[in-house]
């Protein structure tokens, strides 16, 4: 079974469209990796006889990894790197991968490399 991680982007007081921007530019960067499909999460509530290209979420992509052992590592380093860009409001990413959920929201660049470090060591396992 292929391993999938959500990303989800927010930024308190922002408008739609510059989060729209943001998390289009970081699948811009995502699609570069070794990863199978980088695409937007539909939206939780699809109206009743939509098709299936329905509405989609703001800020959430969903990256199929595939079988590459480094996938993990190398998409954890461009969202590290994505999110260190951004010197005055940083944007809060939560990022989910088998019921495992990373939460970035008003940390320390030193936090943040932690918390992806532990991220990549319990998902980057060999066999998992």
């Amino acid at each position: 079974m292929e391993k999938q991680l959500q990303i989800h982007l927010f930024e308190e007081g922002t408008d739609p469209a510059r989060i729209d921007r943001m998390t289009g530019n970081l699948r811009r960067e995502l699609l570069q990796l070794e990863v199978d499909d980088v695409e937007a999460l539909p939206a939780e509530e699809v109206p009743a006889g939509a098709r299936a290209f329905g509405p989609m979420e703001i800020g959430a992509l969903l990256v199929t990894l595939g079988q590459s052992a480094t996938a993990v590592r190398q998409v954890a380093s461009v969202l590290h790197g994505w999110w260190s860009r951004f010197q005055e409001a940083r944007p809060s990413m939560r990022l989910t991968m088998d019921g495992d959920v990373l939460e970035i929201s008003e940390a320390s660049p030193d936090q943040v490399t932690e918390a992806f470090e532990a991220f990549i060591a319990k998902h980057s396992t060999v066999g998992a």
